[in-house]
């Protein structure tokens, strides 16, 4: 078989049938696998959609078969590197899975615009929705609105009915936390991320947990907003007082502001204070120092994301949901107590 195309248009279903010298119907009745085909009739077809590298509408597909094949994802931070990520992995998976991916996005987060996102998913059909959206009034609306479609959320704490995708934030921070504490620091200041945030929430209650369970000193955290200028403004306050040695930032991008405080206010790290932060962001290794950072692998979440989304839709995914354990990079960001405090620390 052989046919030429005119070069500005892509091959048709009817030049298909042409070529492989059947209907155009046959041809659709192949895509759809209908049992109906000779197998002989099968692979001329096939044959000919190679030759002519046809590829068939997928949307077109679905519609006919009642489906969408799309899922929705509301998120409400997709500049940030890890949301970026896990939107770019569920939708690399959902393509592999036949799936087209509608995403919305919160530039605010106010309960209106929440429900405006929300209906403009819903109004695209979507089969299921997936949440990067961990704030507490988005769950709230999510209830309200009693929505009849699947969804899955990266949230991993909540007293939400909802699956468990995310890393463990609890336990990425206790370890943060756990290795300042091992390096001899008794002072240790808390940068927490935005109070309506579950992943600052839970990140604060791991530093708050061990802390307690070393009986150390408990400073008020600092609530911040993610942001590398938070995390300078945050190091400038805090130097008024140097009461501390070490610092945990609930994120990378305010542990760096908090670098550039401390470089500018002349101090040595960690000669001077210890910094861990936690994402661990391409560029956390070539800060200067290095920085210390809880890892997660954020587009292992979203592929994690989209397998549960599918299982909740009815398709059987062999597929691991619940958190998954993060772990500590060490960098050279954080070290020893000085030793200019150690007199400091005997009250303890």
């Amino acid at each position: 078989m052989s046919a030429e195309l005119p070069k500005e248009r892509a091959p048709s279903i009817r030049d298909v049938a042409r070529l492989a010298g059947v209907s155009h119907q046959t041809v659709s009745r192949v895509l759809n696998d209908h049992p109906s085909i000779r197998d002989s009739t099968k692979a001329r077809i096939l044959q000919a959609m190679e030759e002519l590298q046809y590829r068939p509408n997928q949307a077109a597909r679905a519609l006919s078969k009642g489906r969408s094949r799309t899922i929705g994802v509301l998120t409400a931070s997709s500049t940030q590197y890890g949301p970026a990520r896990s939107v770019a992995a569920i939708e690399d998976a959902a393509r592999r899975q036949g799936y087209f991916v509608d995403t919305a996005n919160l530039s605010v987060a106010d309960p209106a615009a929440i429900e405006d996102a929300l209906v403009h998913l819903l109004d695209q059909a979507v089969e299921g929705l997936i949440i990067i959206a961990p704030q507490e009034r988005v769950f709230d609306v999510l209830e309200r609105m009693s929505i009849e479609v699947p969804y899955v959320s990266l949230q991993s704490t909540g007293n939400h009915d909802l699956r468990a995708l995310a890393e463990d934030q609890i336990l990425g921070a206790k370890m943060a936390t756990r290795h300042l504490i091992a390096l001899g620091h008794r002072e240790i200041v808390h940068i927490a991320g935005p109070q309506d945030w579950t992943e600052a929430e839970a990140r604060m209650q791991g530093f708050l947990l061990e802390i307690d369970d070393a009986e150390l000193m408990t400073h008020p955290p600092i609530l911040g907003d993610w942001t590398a200028d938070f995390g300078y403004f945050a190091g400038q306050e805090l130097l008024r007082s140097r009461d501390f040695s070490a610092v945990f930032a609930a994120n990378d991008e305010m542990a760096l502001g908090l670098l550039h405080a401390l470089h500018d206010a002349g101090l040595d790290i960690p000669g001077d204070v210890s910094v861990v932060g936690f994402d661990d962001i391409p560029v956390s290794s070539h800060t200067w120092p290095p920085l210390t950072t809880v890892h997660q692998d954020f587009e292992g979440i979203g592929r994690r994301a989209f397998a549960s989304l599918l299982g909740a839709m009815g398709t059987i995914v062999d597929f691991p949901t619940g958190p998954t354990a993060p772990c500590l990079v060490a960098r050279d960001s954080s070290g020893p107590v000085p030793v200019s405090r150690l007199p400091l620390l005997k009250r303890y």
